[in-house]
């Protein structure tokens, strides 16, 4: 008689169906995506205000993370980054939950300004309370709507008026979770950023919400490469939590680790010409800029005082002394900035695979 035949194991994984969420009185059940309006105090015109939300809750449990935009009113880059993403069909294999925010603060959104009537700063404002200011309530509505039910949390932000920033990721590196998801994203550079108080990272860390905070491009542009690298960032870093399956490239970014940064600021009043562009290996004591007197006859040389890259710089030309100019990053190994910025723009191509074939770029 023969051997009996092997039982066949079933390897199949187990699916865990994902948990419905509740954010204001709306909730969201595994497999559906639905807007949210969230009160928020009205306009002395008797004009109502909402928060807007989006939530896509996947069919299979995962993580919940969160992507917010225009904290500071006037940095609307996010705006489209989300618009992107929602649309990308790399979300329609999602797991767990994603709440994208497209404009937090509504009221400088509408006022085309960063800051809020009362002109506090929503970003130094968190948790909030519902008894405080504008802002504080304001906060206090993000805070326990929004990051309360997160893991995880992008940030979308640009740099200030006047000026620009080159794509980059600030975090603390000392968490190595943190430091893995910063590398993750795929910015040209990784910036370690102490926690300020009052500010949505510092506040999230008390709850051991994981933040990375997107700085890239102007105030009241759009920058077609930051939008690109904004959205296919956030996707890398959902595919490294397991809210996505993993990407079939196999050539990634190498980011550049920055272990600090400083400002440059004007010596004297005039017109700045800025001579290099910001992405370039930089080494102590090459020019960056000249600033020079309307007539031209009295000009000073700006120099690096370290070796590293400019990753911030102000846009426009006239200039008082002591302003601040250039933002230069430094690093512990300076070859890592070498290339990093080219390479950079070799990956976030319009044949990226995040990229919904109906998004062409967008051109000022």
């Amino acid at each position: 008689m023969g051997a009996p035949a092997q039982k066949t194991i079933n390897s199949t994984r187990k699916r865990i169906k994902n948990k419905a969420i509740t954010i204001g009185e709306v909730t969201v059940k595994p497999g559906e995506a639905k807007y949210i309006a969230l009160p928020l105090p009205g306009l002395y015109s008797h004009s109502n205000i909402h928060m807007p939300v989006h939530v896509i809750s996947g069919k299979e449990a995962g993580p919940t993370i969160f992507v917010s935009a225009a904290i500071h009113g006037d940095e609307i880059n996010g705006l489209e980054i989300i618009r992107r993403l929602k649309n990308s069909k790399s979300v329609k294999r999602l797991k767990g939950t994603l709440i994208t925010v497209p404009v937090v603060n509504v009221y400088g959104f509408i006022n085309k300004t960063r800051y809020l009537p009362d002109r506090r700063d929503l970003n130094r404002s968190f948790p909030g309370s519902e008894q405080g200011s504008m802002a504080s309530k304001l906060a206090h509505v993000f805070q326990a709507n929004i990051t309360a039910h997160c893991d995880y949390g992008i940030d979308l932000h640009t740099a200030a008026v006047s000026r620009d920033n080159l794509p980059q990721i600030r975090a603390v590196l000392s968490n190595d979770e943190t430091k893995e998801l910063a590398k993750a994203f795929g910015a040209p550079v990784v910036l370690n950023s102490p926690l300020r108080e009052g500010t949505l990272r510092e506040t999230a860390a008390k709850t051991d919400t994981k933040i990375l905070l997107y700085e890239a491009g102007e105030a009241l542009r759009f920058d077609e490469i930051s939008i690109r690298a904004g959205v296919s960032g956030i996707i890398n870093v959902m595919r490294k939590i397991g809210m996505l399956p993993k990407s079939r490239k196999r050539d990634k970014l190498e980011s550049a680790i920055a272990h600090s940064s400083q400002w440059l600021r004007a010596p004297q009043s005039g017109v700045l010409r800025t001579t290099i562009p910001m992405g370039n290996r930089i080494n102590k004591g090459d020019v960056l800029g000249y600033i020079c007197d309307p007539f031209g006859e009295v000009e000073n040389e700006i120099k690096a005082p370290v070796s590293g890259m400019v990753i911030g710089r102000t846009t426009l030309p006239l200039v008082h002394e002591g302003e601040a100019i250039f933002h230069m990053a430094s690093f512990d190994e300076l070859g890592e900035a070498e290339s990093v910025y080219e390479t950079f723009h070799n990956h976030v191509g319009p044949e990226d695979e995040s990229v919904a074939k109906n998004d062409e770029p967008i051109i000022y």
